[in-house]
Formats: structure tokens, C-alpha cells, sequence
């Protein structure tokens, strides 16, 4: 992964945008809708960018880009038509620690802005790595008609309920599954019975165990679209593993169906049937990864638990 992939907060980010021509503007509409402090140096400016600077929402300095400008900036845009003059000064911004972007040239990009569907606290971010900005496009308008408006007033609901929802419920574990309960009831709307389904989620939120079985030697990438869900739901990972600090600390397994559960779900070597049992009428959901031998023992000891195959679940 040559691009990792991050969320910033733009409060009281310091953003120099060189350049006030067209792909100058694209970012700028993206970079308004943030918190972030944003000046912007050009000698020929586009309508557009004028209208940012009337409304005051930009600082606009209508003038030619000097090396004594890259300072203090947190990130800088170079946006100029002059692609010899946005390598110039992106080296410059690199000495001097501040992280660059120069418009359709990769190489000296210290980060590169994605493709971007925008859901208010909802924000999906998409990236090729540069190698096909056109394909990520397309991909954004799948996402685009998948994802309705409404999730934007929605998440703001959400989130004007979690204190509340910490001061009821103590447990963590205990809040994951008061939230499924909710989405489960309301799905993606936000409507008049939105509030109705929040406060009907507290009557239910427990949920049964579940055992998962994986044979170590399938291919992860095979599962059906249908495994997703269950294997996001995971809480603990189990596995034949040796070197059980490897999973803690690196999160290595050898195999790929680690990369499809929860990040945040333990990671352990596979424990006593009397352990499993006894998760599993915790409410615990468990993901085995075993060879065939065991797999066929855990099928025979649990017989409700469900085996994860390529092509059929």
C-alpha cells in the first residue's frame, strides 16, 4: 500500500492553494466545505475563486508565488499551469516538512486527494493510487447511488445521541450491539420514526453467540459477498497459530481472511471446545480458521455453527 489512506481534521489547518485557474477551483470546492484556513496565491484568478474571496471564505492574494510564501502552511496545493514551477516549489515545500500536492503529477505529490462521496459525517474516499483517477470516478457513482441523502441527517442524529447512549450502557461490547439493533430497525432513513426505532433499539439489543468455520487452506477471496456481513461482525479471531504475540502486535495470520474481519476484534489461538461453548452462550461471535481435521471435530461438537466456504455460504 503506497498510499495510506487518512482522516484529517481540519481545524486550524493552515492550506496555501498556488494557482486560481480551473483545477485550482475543483479543490477549492472540495477544501470550502472543511474548517480548514485556506489563502490562495495566483496573478490571474478565475470567477470562481472571486467569489470564494467575496464571501469571505478564502484569503486571496492576487500576485506571483515567492519562495518566502511556503511557510507556516500545514498543506499546499501547486495548481499553476507552469508544471516546471509547481516541481520547483512542491521540492521546496518537501525540505521544509510541509506536505504537498501538485495537480496531475504523482511523483512529487507528498499525498493525493481522493474521489470523494459526501454524506456530511459519512465520507467515503476512493483511490487508484493515481493510476486510474477515471476508474475511481466510476466507482463514486455507484457508491453516489447507493448511498441516499438522507444518511447525512441520519449520522448528525447518531451522533447527537452516543452521550446518552455511554451513560445507559456501560459496555462497549453492549453499545456495538445496541447500534446493530438501531441500523437493523431504521436501516438508512431518517424520518419521523427514526426516533421511535432509537428508543426501541434499549428494549433488545442482545444478541446470540455465533460460531464461524473457515478452512485454512480455502481462499478467502472466494467467499460470497454474503460472508461479509458475519465476518464484520466477528469479536474474536481464532486461529492455529504459534506465535500468538505476532497477532497482537502485527496482526499477521496466514491466512487472507484476516483482512475481512473487524480490526478491532481479538486475535487468539484456537481455545478448548468448553471455551468455545461457553463464549458462545456469552454471545460472544467467533471465527474459527482450522485445518480440515478440526474443522470436521468443531462441525460434529457445534452443530449450529456456520461453515464459510468459496462459492456457498
Amino acid at each position: 500500500m503506497q498510499y495510506f489512506p487518512l482522516f484529517v481534521d481540519t481545524k486550524n489547518l493552515n492550506v496555501l492553494i498556488v494557482g486560481a485557474g480551473e483545477v485550482a477551483t475543483r479543490k477549492l470546492d472540495l477544501l470550502s466545505r472543511t474548517e480548514a484556513e485556506i489563502d490562495v496565491i495566483a496573478p490571474d484568478v478565475a470567477d470562481e475563486i472571486c467569489a470564494y474571496e467575496t464571501k469571505g471564505r478564502i484569503k486571496l492574494s492576487r500576485r506571483e508565488v515567492q519562495v518566502e510564501d511556503i511557510a507556516d502552511y500545514d498543506v499546499i496545493y501547486m495548481a499553476t499551469a507552469n508544471e516546471q514551477l509547481n516541481m520547483d516549489f512542491a521540492v521546496i515545500a518537501t525540505q521544509k516538512g510541509i506536505w504537498v500536492n501538485v495537480v496531475d503529477n504523482p511523483s512529487f505529490c507528498r499525498f493525493i486527494t481522493p474521489s470523494i462521496v459526501d454524506r456530511g459525517r459519512l465520507v467515503v474516499a476512493i483511490s487508484t493510487a493515481g493510476a486510474a483517477p477515471v476508474f475511481a470516478r466510476t466507482i463514486r457513482s455507484r457508491l453516489e447511488t447507493l448511498l441516499p441523502q438522507s444518511l447525512s441527517p441520519l449520522f448528525d442524529f447518531v451522533a447527537s445521541k452516543r452521550a446518552e447512549v455511554q451513560q445507559k450502557i456501560s459496555s462497549g461490547k453492549e453499545r456495538r450491539l445496541f447500534w446493530e439493533r438501531f441500523f437493523n430497525l431504521n436501516s438508512d432513513r431518517f424520518d419521523g420514526v427514526t426516533e421511535s426505532h432509537y428508543q426501541d433499539a434499549f428494549g433488545s439489543y442482545g444478541a446470540e453467540g455465533e460460531i464461524l468455520l473457515f478452512n485454512e487452506n480455502d481462499n478467502a477471496a472466494m467467499l460470497p459477498i454474503a460472508a461479509m456481513p458475519l465476518l464484520q461482525k466477528i469479536d474474536i479471531f481464532y486461529s492455529d497459530v504459534d506465535d500468538v504475540q505476532s497477532i497482537q502486535i502485527n496482526g499477521k495470520l496466514a491466512t487472507d481472511i484476516n483482512e475481512l474481519v473487524r480490526r478491532d476484534a481479538s486475535r487468539e489461538p484456537i481455545p478448548s471446545l468448553s471455551t468455545i461453548s461457553a463464549k458462545y452462550q456469552h454471545g460472544d461471535r467467533m471465527l474459527l480458521v482450522v485445518n480440515q481435521e478440526k474443522l470436521n471435530k468443531l462441525k460434529a461438537h457445534f452443530p449450529m455453527a456456520k461453515h464459510l466456504q468459496p462459492g456457498a455460504l
